[in-house]
């Protein structure tokens, strides 16, 4: 055989190889459609709590002394107790440093807000607050990790009220 046939029968080999992946531990084809399907739109407004572990120097005003590992620990510790079903607002009051309850309304991206009314902006708020909560059923929890540019002050454990 010539050397360019070879390649042409290596390339349809590996060809055929991926066709079978599904077959052998990758994806099915149900599984790819499934996670190619569009999200669920986001709701116009949400109500959340949250609890905000922040560390030194990333809350303006507050005295906290953590450290930045101890306050992920923690925020990782705090979601999984959040998770297991322990009243939120009590974690909220023992833990957050941002001042209890926590509560928020927020508008989503292009709908009215009255911060006079207690109704902000998403725009208004760090990013990574407003991604972590938004995507939420009510009822349901998630985190904003720490990010300097999207959620600046630590971390956001939330929970979707409305």
């Amino acid at each position: 055989m010539r050397p360019i046939t070879l390649c042409a029968l290596a390339l349809a080999a590996t060809l055929v190889a991926g066709c079978d992946k599904g077959k052998e531990g990758g994806q099915t084809e149900q599984e790819t459609a499934q996670s190619e399907a569009p999200a669920a739109p986001e709701p116009d407004f949400v109500v959340v709590q949250h609890i905000l572990v922040g560390f030194k120097g990333s809350v303006p005003g507050k005295p906290i002394t953590r450290t930045q590992t101890e306050a992920e620990t923690l925020a990782q510790a705090l979601l999984e107790r959040a998770k297991a079903g322990e009243d939120f607002d009590a974690l909220v009051r023992e833990f957050s440093d941002d001042q209890h309850p926590g509560i928020y309304k927020m508008a989503n991206f292009g709908q009215p807000y009255d911060v006079a009314q207690g109704v902000f902006a998403r725009a208004g708020m760090v990013p990574g607050f407003g991604d972590a909560s938004f995507p939420l059923a009510v009822g349901g929890i998630g985190i904003s990790e720490y990010d300097p540019a999207s959620s600046k002050y630590g971390w956001h454990i939330v929970k979707r009220l409305e």
